[in-house]
């Protein structure tokens, strides 16, 4: 194990015994299907895919500042406590050279020599009511929030938009558990479990955690490109995501909307938003959305929008330099604190009572979206903010299963030039935020 990783176990993780760090469920994952998990305060971890796994190992250095840091391998596995609860536990990895990855963890069947004893203790599940965040325990009772049994009935009879009130702990708003993550959580955990008697490690990737920093995290997960499939897609797996493709926004504007937290400052709630209602959306509908992400109950956010495009318009020049890369079914990012400082100064040039029309801009009040699916670097945070005051702001890539370029070498399919498919994405999201900022500045 390298000093930086063994540092990093001991500093950010929390102890288990065996040298291990016990994972927990991340719970500001809005979207996607992977099981990404909260290795410590800074950094997350989700199953080691090997393309992924090559991408952040030869990531470009003029993408650095755009995608998330990656800090490692690392080896889990499922054990028991000391009580009989079923716990994931990572360790360092023994041979680092080696990159099996998990492809397809229900067909693995590489033998452990320690069998898993599973626990015949009743656990009760986690159950997602209205009021969970208001009546959910403490942070220090950790344990009962690992258990690994959830209800899957009620978890699938959730509807595509919710909202939740949130616990407050020192005047801060906490967020305990996202129904997405704990959906894709209970999911693979099943699928280690039901595969168990013949594997029980697995390797997982280090990454930091882009909403460590902020207090209440709002967070939008734009699934990019007018293609989502990778060159590798079996023909049942392309025309399935060519047909979600044409059924969504991707076809028109390059640019889905595949999961979202945002808090609601007015009513003390969280509203989520999941990738089913995302691919109901129209474009009037995805522009209402996004409208949404930036609106805290109160007020348009629109000291947000300037930092948001000059970061997207980075990207989009940092994209154009990528010869020959192609960032299928990649998602971009959008993070800032749904809590942020009170500004000292009231009223002014931006008085909430300025706020423009919305009939005039075409975006509906923030309530309404619920209930209308369409309307017709480095080491650090690459955190971009405005002028003096101006909130912090987060955007990345994420999401690199079927990436190629290349230089990969073993790819059957070389492409040239630029991912055009995203980078359309890009220049259509710039525009509407553009409009966005225009219009609320009249």
């Amino acid at each position: 194990m390298s000093p930086a990783l063994e540092a990093l176990m001991q500093a950010d993780g929390t102890p288990y015994p065996g040298k291990g760090v016990m994972l927990e469920p991340f719970v500001h994952q809005v979207g996607g299907h992977s099981c990404v998990l909260r290795f410590g305060e800074q950094t997350i971890c989700k199953p080691l895919i090997p393309r992924e796994h090559q991408f952040y190992k030869s990531l470009p250095p003029e993408m650095r500042k755009f995608t998330p840091q990656y800090k490692g391998v690392v080896s889990v596995s499922f054990e028991e406590d000391e009580e009989g609860n079923l716990c994931l536990i990572a360790y360092p990895l023994r041979d680092e050279s080696s990159d099996l990855g998990n492809k397809d963890p229900s067909a693995d069947c590489e033998p452990k020599s320690k069998m898993l004893k599973w626990s015949n203790k009743k656990h009760s599940p986690l159950h997602l009511e209205n009021d969970l965040y208001s009546k959910e325990r403490a942070r220090h009772s950790r344990k009962e929030d690992k258990i690994m049994s959830y209800n899957r009935d009620e978890m699938q009879q959730q509807p595509d938009v919710l909202y939740f009130s949130l616990e407050k702990g020192n005047m801060v708003p906490q967020i305990k558990h996202n129904p997405w993550s704990l959906k894709c959580h209970q999911q693979h955990l099943q699928r280690m479990k039901e595969n168990a008697k013949h594997r029980n490690q697995y390797k997982f990737i280090l990454l930091e955690n882009l909403t460590w920093k902020y207090k209440v995290p709002c967070v939008l997960d734009l699934k990019m490109g007018t293609r989502q499939h990778g060159d590798d897609a079996s023909e049942e797996k392309k025309a399935n995501q060519i047909r979600k493709c044409q059924q969504s926004t991707s076809a028109s504007i390059g640019v889905r909307l595949c999961g979202m937290q945002v808090y609601q400052s007015d009513t003390g709630q969280l509203m989520f938003m999941n990738k089913y209602h995302g691919r109901k959306l129209t474009l009037a509908g995805f522009k209402e959305a996004l409208y949404q992400f930036f609106h805290d109950g109160c007020r348009l956010r629109r000291e947000l929008l300037s930092p948001v495009l000059r970061r997207l318009r980075e990207m989009q020049a940092a994209l154009e330099a990528c010869e020959s890369y192609r960032f299928y079914s990649s998602s971009l990012l959008i993070i800032y604190d749904g809590d942020p400082p009170q500004p000292r100064h009231r009223g002014g040039e931006d008085g909430d009572e300025d706020e423009p029309s919305d009939d005039a801009f075409g975006f509906p009040r923030p309530s309404s979206v619920g209930g209308n699916t369409g309307g017709g670097g480095g080491g650090r945070p690459s955190h971009s903010s405005g002028e003096s005051g101006s909130p912090v702001v987060d955007v990345r890539m994420i999401d690199f299963a079927h990436t190629t370029c290349r230089h990969y070498g073993e790819d059957s399919v070389v492409h040239e030039g630029q991912d055009s498919g995203f980078i359309f994405g890009l220049q259509n999201l710039i525009t509407i935020i553009s409009q966005l900022e225009d219009h609320s500045s009249e």
